[in-house]
């Protein structure tokens, strides 16, 4: 008697449910940031923050753009965002601006995480 071997259709292939994992996996990661990034321009809208930072800007202030490309530099470096929502909640940074001092610092950090992300 001879043996039968039984060949797997492609999409059976042993690579097929580590693809269809990567697969699933990247599309989820896509949706989170998608609605991170929506959380985070709500967030801003609710803080009040497109009253300044804006386009036109308010006085002196810089645009949201201005202020993405400048933490763009941060990209990866968590640690520093940590920092800068720090610094941002503080009282003496950018001349005691009472709504950067209002902002948990949940809320900060989703700020300045959502600006080193380029506004995405």
């Amino acid at each position: 008697m001879s043996e039968i071997t039984l060949k797997h259709p492609p999409l059976l292939h042993s690579n097929f449910p580590r693809r269809r994992l990567m697969l699933l996996t990247l599309f989820v990661a896509c949706l989170t940031v998608t609605h991170f990034a929506q959380a985070s321009s709500q967030l801003a809208l609710d803080k009040g923050c497109y009253s300044c930072h804006g386009t036109p800007p308010k006085k002196s202030a810089p645009t949201f753009e201005q202020i993405a490309t400048d933490y763009a530099q941060y990209r990866g470096q968590t640690d520093v965002a940590a920092k800068l929502a720090a610094k941002l909640r503080e009282g003496h940074m950018f001349g005691g601006i009472n709504a950067h001092e209002q902002l948990t610092e949940e809320s900060a950090l989703k700020l300045v995480l959502w600006l080193i992300d380029a506004k995405k």
